[in-house]
């Protein structure tokens, strides 16, 4: 089954990290930008929690890359009146559990604030931070909470899965005049990938098929596309296509390329580390059952953590969050039944 990754050229590419990738386009576009500063707990000179912002201190100083205290709610304000006044600041909350901390600053005032201007005033601003389970490091860390923000008009979200698109969203993030929420995972930072030399942007609103099927398209977010992913090599052993398609951005959300791989396939499963109650999973299978209803073969299935806390025993937390062989057992079971 071929692979695809139709904005990548496989020629004399070089392979960096997930964090190196987010690091190279921060440098590119703080170079570029000088009105674009980033803030968050330990970003500095030691470089971040999961190295994602090293040697930005060093080549930028502290006035542009600065420590701050652990006030998420301080970042979050002090980062919508900083765009206000016409910088374009990057608030890294680090941990995307605590950015319920900042909720209000971000769901009440950075997404009303051009609607309630009548378009007078932009809050140019990425909000920054890692989220999903990693080491079992239960309910204080490991959450993923990206359907909070999908939820709310006036945000854009970015959810990248490779280094690849960590790079490409960033930098259009980082032009971009509206708020982003850009959401990293834990679990990814060290993965490695190709990623060009060249400059390049990624659209927002622009889904990437991973990988293409015949019998079952596979949604998957973050790092449920690499799962995916390896899901779907295995089924290929069953004589099963999958299709995986990862959407890279949930506001604005590409519903189109998901709807014309079902009317191919007939089938949907969508996996996603998240909850399924009230979540991305929902979303995307409201869409596809209004629009696409008579398309499928049978009934859209999710794929989601199961509804307890993050655990610190890793044997439990494992069980929690999509396996491989919990999306190899249950797409087979979708893509087998001919009802």
């Amino acid at each position: 089954m071929s692979q695809a990754e139709p904005e990548i050229s496989q020629d004399a590419q070089r392979v960096i990290t997930y964090a190196e990738a987010g690091v190279e386009a921060l440098q590119e576009e703080m170079r570029r930008d000088p009105s674009i500063f980033y803030i968050g707990q330990g970003i500095g000179p030691r470089g971040g929690n999961f190295q994602q912002s090293r040697g930005l201190w060093a080549e930028f100083g502290g006035d542009r890359v600065r420590d701050t205290p652990i006030a998420e709610r301080a970042q979050a304000g002090l980062g919508v009146g900083a765009a206000l006044a016409g910088s374009h600041p990057v608030v890294d909350i680090v941990f995307l559990d605590f950015v319920l901390e900042a909720i209000c600053e971000i769901i009440q005032q950075a997404s009303t604030i051009h609607y309630i201007s009548d378009g007078k005033f932009k809050v140019p601003l990425v909000i920054r931070a890692a989220g999903g389970g990693v080491r079992s490091t239960g309910p204080h860390h490991s959450h993923t909470f990206y359907s909070f923000f999908m939820h709310i008009p006036g945000l854009k979200v970015a959810l990248p899965s490779t280094p690849y698109d960590v790079k490409g969203l960033m930098k259009t993030a980082l032009r971009d005049q509206n708020p982003v929420v850009f959401i990293d995972h834990k679990g990814l930072y060290g993965v490695k990938g190709p990623v060009p030399k060249e400059e390049y942007l990624i659209p927002f609103g622009k889904a990437a098929i991973k990988r293409t099927g015949e019998h079952v398209t596979i949604v998957a977010l973050s790092q449920m596309v690499h799962r995916a992913l390896q899901a779907a090599t295995l089924l290929e052993k069953q004589g099963i296509s999958a299709e995986v398609i990862d959407p890279r951005t949930l506001a604005p959300f590409d519903s189109e390329t998901i709807l014309t791989s079902v009317a191919k396939t007939g089938r949907l499963v969508i996996v996603d580390e998240a909850y399924a109650a009230c979540g991305v999973s929902a979303e995307i299978a409201a869409i596809v059952a209004t629009q696409a209803l008579y398309d499928l073969d049978s009934p859209i299935h999710r794929i989601c953590a199961l509804p307890a806390p993050h655990a610190f025993s890793p044997s439990l937390d494992n069980y929690l969050i999509p396996s491989v062989d919990r999306i190899v057992s249950e797409v087979a079971r979708v893509a087998k039944d001919r009802s």
